[in-house]
C-alpha cells in the first residue's frame, strides 16, 4: 500500500467533506415531487398554501435553470427533463423512508412499520382474515396493506413486501416461491338461469366478462382469451372486486380465482380452461435484515404456499375446509 493507513488526512470520507453538494434546495425538491405525483393535492399533501407550492417550484427551475412543467391542451404535464427528475426523485424518496423507517427500531426488535402490496382478491379473502391472529402473535407490528400498482416491479410499487407473480430480476430483491393460484371459469345461477349453462360447443350464444389483467398475449392467458373470441365481450373491469361484482349480478362468464366456487351462487364451468399462476413473496433484501419484515415475509407462505390447499400445484374444487377458508365463508356468509 503506497499511503499509511493512519495518515487519516489522506483516507478522508465524503462526511468530512463540509460541502453539501445537492446545493440549498432539498425542501423544493420535495415540493416539486408532491406536485409531480398530484398536479391539484400537492399543497394538501404537503398541508401548505397553493401560492406557497408554485413559488418553491419557480424557485427550484430558476435554481435548476431549466423548466419542468408545461402547459398542454391536456393540462400541466411534466418535461422531459420534469419527468426525469421525478422519476430520479421517487427512487430517493423510496430509499428515505426505507432509511428513516428502519432507524425507528432495533433491528432485532418485533415493532414497525411494513407495507406489503397484494392483489384485492387475495388481499380480502386471505390476509386480511389472518391479521387478527398474526397481530395476537406480533402486536408491534404495524400493516400497511397496500393494492399493487405494478404487477411486476417491487420497486415501482415502493412497498417493503409484494406478492407477485413471477420472479424478479436484480441483486437488491429476495423472493421465495409459496403456492400457486388457480382460475376458473365461473357464471352465476341467475346468468345460467337466463342463458342456458356454457359449454364449448355454444359459447357464441353466451357473454363474458374481460380484465385487462387477462388481456396480457401471453402464454398463460391463450385458453381464455381463445374461448373469449368465441362468444361476445359484454363487460370490462380492471378492479378484481368489481370484477367479481359484475359476476353475482349475472352479466357474464369470468375468470375467477377458485377459491371464489364457495360463494353459493357461483358455477364453475368445464371450458377446458386451466390457468395457473406461481405466487411469490418478494422482498427487498436490505429490508430484510430488519426483524418486522422478515416475519412479514415468513407469514406469507404460512397463508399461500402449500399449507393452503387453495394454493396447492394441483387445482382442487372441493379441498378439505380448513382455518384458511374462515374469511371467504364469512364474506359469503356460509
Amino acid at each position: 500500500m503506497p499511503f499509511d493507513p493512519d495518515q487519516h488526512h489522506l483516507h478522508r470520507g465524503p462526511l468530512d467533506n463540509e460541502e453539501i453538494l445537492s446545493g440549498q434546495f432539498w425542501g423544493e425538491l420535495r415540493v416539486f415531487l408532491a406536485v409531480a405525483k398530484s398536479f391539484n393535492r400537492a399543497a394538501e399533501v404537503l398541508n401548505t398554501s397553493q401560492p406557497t407550492v408554485s413559488r418553491q417550484v419557480k424557485r427550484l427551475q430558476d435554481i435548476l435553470g431549466a423548466k419542468l412543467f408545461m402547459s398542454t391542451r391536456h393540462g400541466i404535464e411534466l418535461t422531459v427533463k420534469g419527468h426525469s427528475l421525478a422519476q430520479a426523485l421517487t427512487a430517493l424518496d423510496h430509499s428515505l423512508f426505507n432509511l428513516t423507517n428502519g432507524l425507528r427500531t432495533e433491528p432485532q426488535q418485533a415493532e414497525g412499520v411494513v407495507r406489503l402490496s397484494i392483489t384485492d382478491g387475495l388481499n380480502t379473502f386471505f390476509l386480511t382474515p389472518a391479521i387478527p391472529s398474526f397481530g395476537q402473535k406480533h402486536p408491534g407490528i404495524q400493516l400497511h396493506l397496500k393494492s399493487l400498482i405494478n404487477l411486476v416491479s417491487l420497486r415501482e410499487n415502493q412497498t417493503d413486501v409484494m406478492i407477485g407473480f413471477s420472479p424478479p430480476d436484480g441483486t437488491d430483491v429476495t423472493y421465495r416461491h409459496l403456492g400457486r393460484l388457480h382460475f376458473v371459469p365461473v357464471a352465476a345461477k341467475s346468468y345460467i338461469q337466463r342463458h342456458g349453462i356454457p359449454t364449448r360447443e355454444n359459447l357464441s350464444q353466451h357473454f363474458f366478462l374481460q380484465s385487462e389483467f387477462y388481456a396480457a398475449k401471453t402464454t398463460q392467458w391463450s385458453e381464455w382469451n381463445h374461448i373469449l373470441q368465441a362468444g361476445r365481450v359484454a363487460h370490462l373491469c380492471d378492479n378484481s372486486m368489481a370484477y367479481g361484482m359484475l359476476v353475482k349480478a349475472g352479466l357474464g362468464i369470468c375468470l375467477l380465482g377458485s377459491y371464489t366456487i364457495l360463494e353459493p351462487d357461483a358455477v364453475p364451468l368445464d371450458l377446458g380452461v386451466k390457468v395457473s399462476l406461481p405466487l411469490y413473496a418478494v422482498a427487498l433484501t436490505e429490508r430484510l435484515s430488519v426483524r418486522p419484515v422478515a416475519i412479514v415475509f415468513d407469514w406469507l407462505h404460512e397463508i399461500f404456499g402449500p399449507p393452503n390447499p387453495w394454493f396447492r400445484p394441483e387445482c382442487r374444487l372441493d379441498p378439505p375446509t380448513t382455518r384458511f377458508d374462515a374469511g371467504i365463508r364469512q364474506l359469503f356468509n356460509l
